[in-house]
């Protein structure tokens, strides 16, 4: 799809989506700059990685971080081509409204929404300047629908959702494209928690969180992640602004 040699950074690359999406993109070809704040996660991707790496702890509630990554990125590669702001998480356990804490809150505000903030921020500059570039957001099914008992969650993620359109109308008739994508729930660690909170066997509590979906299951990595991919390659040129869903149909009913 495009990524031969192409510059690509990764937020959250330790685990879940963002691992699995390292690990493919450097199978196609291209360079990447992989932050996280779990360094031990990054050499576990590092090690799944064939081409080029460059790895930089990276913690994205941090502007200077998210510069930091960038600049390293752009010292490494000469610029940078694309940009997946995928680091997240879950925030709270499930929680009315009204007892969610204000540091519960800023947290999941910081991580989920600033971070996504402050990657585009070092990330439109080197691109505005190369005239091309693409973004791509990780939000959530819960930042295009309600979210019950995870307010806090469905609000940072519904403000990726209004920086992603925001940035896609800014910057599209300089060269860059700016799309989200809205994944439910899927078997990533950020799940684990959910069983977790649950307290159920893995089976039965993914039978639960799943039993809206119409498809009635978890998604599979690799089913978000090649979404991913092709969000972002060079055959999907002309999607920007979007808020993608990839949930089984739960968006849809």
């Amino acid at each position: 799809m495009g990524y031969e040699n192409k510059s690509v950074l990764i937020t959250g690359a330790g685990s879940g989506f963002g691992q699995r999406l390292a690990e493919r993109l450097s199978g196609m070809g291209a360079r990447l700059v992989l932050g996280d704040i779990n360094e031990a996660g990054l050499e576990a991707t590092n090690a799944l990685c064939t081409g080029p790496v460059t790895l930089l702890r990276c913690d994205v509630s941090k502007e200077a971080d998210c510069q930091a990554l960038v600049a390293a990125g752009v010292e490494a590669y000469g610029g940078l081509d694309v940009a997946y702001n995928n680091a997240g998480m879950g925030g709270h356990g499930p929680k009315l409204l009204h007892e969610v804490t204000h540091e519960e809150f800023d947290l999941t505000l910081r991580v989920n929404t600033y971070g996504v903030f402050y990657g585009m921020k070092a990330q439109i500059p080197v691109m505005l300047k190369a005239g091309s570039g693409v973004i791509l957001n990780t939000s959530s099914v819960a930042g295009i629908l309600g979210a019950p008992f995870l307010g806090a969650y469905a609000a940072a993620k519904h403000a990726v959702v209004g920086l992603t359109r925001a940035a896609a109308d800014e910057y599209a008739r300089k060269g860059l494209r700016v799309n989200a994508i809205c994944p439910a729930f899927a078997d990533t660690p950020i799940m684990d928690g959910v069983v977790g909170h649950l307290g159920l066997p893995k089976e039965e509590a993914f039978a639960k969180v799943s039993s809206r979906v119409p498809m009635r299951r978890v998604a599979d990595v690799d089913e978000i992640v090649q979404a991913m991919i092709w969000a972002c390659s060079d055959e999907n040129s002309f999607m920007n602004g979007q808020a993608l869903p990839i949930d089984g149909g739960l968006s849809a009913v």
